[in-house]
């Protein structure tokens, strides 16, 4: 494949743009190359500036179960662009979305519509301790919730660490409340709330993780979580940004038993626009400005034309019983043929199927925190993913992102992605 005006295109873009590009992972940083350059989506495929066709497995990093350019979305972005695009007052679409959300999460009884998942992991934060009157709350380790202040925060000394910076521009002051603790690991959890001195407001967690790859939380493990927070008085946060609506119709919670306290909500509310979500139920909502002094505000939220996106979206994805378990179904065979591949040249991985979302190590022991993850071959992936593309296979471009099928990946397309894994790693090894 030519990428002549992809190169072009990154060249000039970083002359404007810092590295580039809007969002770091983008820069293709930790697996080499360029970024390409999109022109447009159809279906399941992205097509690039210089007119290469991939199968697309990013999905704009999930939002897009319905795939691009789904007919109905797009109409309903179209009648909702031609009533205006912004008002800054309350319009019925919100209220519409909102009851479709509440009627499906049985932990949300309301629900507060933002223009992001780091804003609504933000505000979910400020809410759980305004509502606790505690400041501390704890993280996990290869966790990402987004890049308010006090989440960006790298592990110190000690079990319970109090979390220093891991950028420059974020202030100590603002991550000394942040706890971290071990993903599957409830003993420096526990530790974590021993040493708070002022107590715990909250444990934010990914029930799914899809930022360290694809890891899972041991359901016992959730369950304990429940439990000290039940002892402690503290609140249960579930970051379901990228695990709602994916993982199944309602995420974690429908395929597992743990209700959180608050639950945030992104990517697939929006259908591929601008928007995020949190809820929980009426009594802690209800300290929420302006019924409540817990401040929180957004110009953009709610905006007409996410709203309108999301609304089909769910409708759509409600109306139709077969849709997950299809999804689910073509992930497990391209995971099932990826193994395949690398079995066959006796590299070791390992894989995991959550719904329409699927990763893949290359390790050869099982992946369940940050720590394990960090031991994946990552140089590999780099390798891996450049072949991939070759091939016309769009992968995420790192090693620690969550891979995603939509309803418009259908299985000759899963078959084509299996041979190239299989060609690719024949290549490598």
């Amino acid at each position: 494949m030519s990428y002549n005006k992809s190169k072009i295109a990154f060249k000039e873009a970083y002359e404007v743009i810092p590295g580039g590009v809007d969002s770091p992972v983008r820069a293709f940083s930790s697996v080499g190359g360029t970024p390409v350059f999109i022109e447009r989506g159809e279906g399941g495929h992205l097509i690039d500036i210089d007119g290469n066709k991939y199968i697309d497995f990013v999905q704009s990093w999930g939002p897009l179960i319905l795939g691009h350019a789904d007919a109905d979305v797009e109409n309903a972005v179209i009648e909702a662009v031609k009533k205006g695009l912004s008002f800054g007052a309350p319009t019925l679409s919100e209220t519409d979305l909102a009851n479709e959300i509440v009627e499906m999460f049985d932990s949300i009884e309301k629900v507060r519509f933002v223009s992001s998942g780091t804003e609504a992991v933000m505000s979910a934060i400020r809410l759980a301790r305004g509502y606790t009157k505690r400041d501390d709350f704890i993280k996990f380790t290869g966790c990402y919730h987004g890049h308010a202040d006090s989440l960006l925060v790298q592990a110190g000394s000690g079990m319970a660490t109090f979390g220093s910076p891991s950028s420059p521009g974020v202030p100590a002051d603002l991550t000394k409340h942040t706890l971290l603790a071990t993903y599957n690991d409830i003993e420096s959890v526990k530790k974590c709330f021993e040493q708070s001195e002022g107590g715990v407001s909250s444990i934010i967690i990914e029930p799914i993780a899809g930022n360290m790859g694809l890891i899972p939380a041991d359901e016992a493990f959730l369950e304990e979580l429940r439990t000290l927070c039940d002892e402690y008085g503290a609140l249960l946060i579930f970051d379901e940004v990228m695990s709602g609506f994916r993982a199944s119709i309602t995420g974690y919670q429908g395929i597992g038993s743990v209700k959180p306290d608050i639950v945030t909500l992104g990517k697939v509310i929006g259908a591929g626009m601008p928007v995020g979500a949190f809820g929980t139920r009426k009594e802690i909502m209800s300290e929420l400005s302006p019924e409540g002094p817990i401040y929180q505000a957004g110009t953009l939220s709610g905006n007409p034309v996410a709203m309108a996106a999301g609304f089909t979206s769910l409708k759509k994805l409600k109306s139709d019983a077969s849709i997950y378990p299809t999804l689910e179904k073509r992930a497990t065979r391209l995971m099932e043929g990826f193994q395949e591949a690398a079995d066959a040249v006796n590299v070791p991985m390992v894989t995991t199927v959550r719904g329409s979302m699927f990763g893949f190590f290359f390790s050869d022991k099982p992946v369940r925190n940050f720590d394990d993850a960090l031991e994946n071959n990552s140089e590999l992936f780099g390798k891996f993913h450049e072949k991939m593309l070759e091939k016309g296979v769009y992968l995420a471009c790192s090693s620690y992102e969550t891979g995603f099928i939509s309803t418009a990946t259908n299985d000759k397309m899963i078959e084509e992605a299996i041979e190239a894994a299989k060609a690719s790693l024949a290549e490598l090894v």
